[in-house]
């Protein structure tokens, strides 16, 4: 084997290797999106279910007190129902709708922000559909660029 035909190989291997991951990638681009999308759901679920887990261990601790400390119920009823304490040395935290409209705002910010999908940004750049073009044609040239011009020459 002469040292031009290895050279003549290895650009067969790299054009034609080139060309059909960009074919590949063009073909399934819709496809990539769809798996990156469906990681990023299963994320988002996972958070949610850790986060329900944790409610239900706060409920179960706070259950737990109620059942040994029936005083317990006593602090806790005007919370839950919205009346005042009328003992002197409690704290009556008072928030104004402001502040809580705020909080709101913030909370289903971040919660937005979670999920939205974080896909790649060559994912993205790909997925439009005049590149996924370029990138199909530029795929089909560079295979054929291998085939014509780095065959193997029968001597």
């Amino acid at each position: 084997m002469q040292k031009s035909d290895i050279i003549r190989i290895i650009f067969f291997i790299l054009f034609f290797s080139i060309g059909a991951a960009s074919l590949g990638l063009s073909v399934l681009c819709e496809d990539l999106v769809e798996y990156y999308s469906n990681i990023q759901l299963h994320k988002s679920a996972q958070k949610s279910l850790e986060k329900l887990e944790k409610l239900n261990q706060d409920y179960d601790i706070v259950l737990k007190n109620i059942q040994e400390d029936p005083n317990n119920l006593k602090r806790i009823a005007p919370i839950v129902t919205g009346n005042r304490d009328t003992d002197p040395n409690s704290v009556n935290p008072t928030a104004t709708v402001r502040q809580l409209a705020a909080a709101r705002r913030t909370i289903i910010e971040q919660q937005e922000k979670d999920l939205e999908p974080q896909l790649p940004l060559w994912l993205v750049r790909v997925s439009e559909s005049q590149k996924r073009m370029i990138l199909f044609f530029s795929g089909v040239a560079l295979m054929m660029i291998s085939f014509v011009c780095f065959r193997p020459v029968n001597i």
